[in-house]
């Protein structure tokens, strides 16, 4: 078997399609995306004698201005058949050997295995890794198994979920997939409204015209637009690899959120995970404890519930792994982390945004409370 850096485009994505649980970050055009944001794309792999991947990662250098110095960051992986498969530490030595040549001072790896798989923990600890609480990927996702027939799909949701997607259709919301900069430029003004509106980053127009540009042609990504009355009120982009389809981004509008567009938008993208052989459609993010008690706390519990309609269940990646290859650097970056961690939660909890969240969990825990001690209390 050969490690070396691969440059077959196709190879490279077909073998990233086979991830059990998907890896579209582990993608050759994510690597020219982030290539686009000024990180340098590496893709490693470990060729047979037949020249045919056993085992890959997409490595990103990136340069961290605070220490002056680079570090490697692998998102999702690494890919092969399974912890155990004999290409494994031939691809880390090739790594750890780029790291050398690039003068990384850490690799940190957001994995794609399940928290709980003890081949890959045990693969990680024995390539010296430790695991971090920093996450640059999130780990908690909601995951929808995506069925061949519509009605049975129909059949997962709730039933508030399956009225809105007809609501909307009854009210005269269209969705459409959209196509070029002007359609683009109509997702990105109502993405830019929810992001000042949640508080979150938002990427410019050009990032996600190039993206695009990279993902659209082989119809591993699309872009969807609900109108009503003739005018963009939200829209989704959903990308794909293998068996997997994501729900990556997703902007909606203050204005006519009565017409449920966001229902039939998701809806949508089912239908278009299906239409391209897809069987397990990723909602991503949502909160760590998902209790009645603790979760309503968590920013992120409206769209989880949003999400959790739909039907499916909740996976959790493994926690992130980090190896130190200059300690003191590695050290310093850790101190410099920990300090900004610190600064970001404090200046959310000032936020306006933290104190209407926890007004609404306390709202959401007393009408818990209230239901609680009514089923607790004798019927006169």
């Amino acid at each position: 078997m050969n490690a070396c850096l691969i440059t077959d485009r196709q190879q490279w994505d077909d073998f990233i399609a086979t991830a059990p649980f998907g890896a579209i970050t582990q993608t050759y055009e994510w690597g020219e995306l982030a290539q686009h944001a000024n990180s340098k794309p590496l893709y490693c792999g470990v060729l047979d004698d037949q020249d045919q991947l056993r085992a890959a990662m997409m490595v990103l250098v990136i340069y961290v201005p605070t220490v002056k110095s680079y570090y490697f960051y692998v998102p999702r992986g690494p890919i092969a058949a399974s912890a155990n498969e004999p290409a494994l530490p031939l691809l880390m030595n090739f790594v750890n050997s780029q790291a050398r040549r690039h003068k990384a001072f850490m690799i940190k790896v957001d994995p794609v295995a399940e928290a709980n798989d003890a081949d890959w923990l045990r693969f990680f600890q024995q390539s010296g890794f430790k695991a971090s609480d920093s996450v640059l990927h999130g780990r908690n996702e909601w995951v929808l198994d995506i069925y061949p027939d519509e009605k049975e799909q129909m059949a997962q949701m709730k039933e508030k979920w399956r009225y809105n997607i007809r609501l909307a259709k009854r009210k005269g919301v269209v969705v459409r997939q959209g196509h070029g900069p002007e359609d683009m430029s109509a997702f990105h003004k109502i993405f830019q409204e929810t992001g000042e509106r949640d508080k979150f980053y938002v990427h410019s127009q050009e990032h996600f015209e190039h993206m695009m540009s990279l993902f659209e042609p082989g119809e591993k990504a699309a872009l969807f637009l609900a109108e009503y009355e003739g005018t963009p009120i939200a829209g989704i982009i959903v990308m794909r690899s293998g068996k997997c389809c994501w729900y990556r981004y997703g902007a909606s509008s203050a204005q006519h959120r009565n017409v449920m567009p966001n229902h039939l938008l998701q809806w949508t993208g089912l239908q278009w995970g299906r239409e391209h052989g897809c069987t397990y459609y990723n909602f991503m993010g949502i909160p760590v404890d998902l209790s009645d008690e603790e979760g309503p706390k968590d920013p992120n519990w409206g769209v989880y519930t949003f999400k959790r309609g739909f039907g499916g269940y909740a996976r959790c990646a493994m926690v992130s792994q980090e190896k130190a290859y200059n300690l003191p650097i590695y050290k310093l970056y850790g101190l410099i982390r920990d300090l900004k961690h610190t600064y970001d939660r404090a200046k959310y909890a000032r936020s306006e945004l933290a104190q209407k969240r926890a007004t609404y969990g306390a709202k959401k825990q007393d009408a818990s409370d209230d239901k609680k001690q009514d089923a607790a209390t004798p019927a006169k």
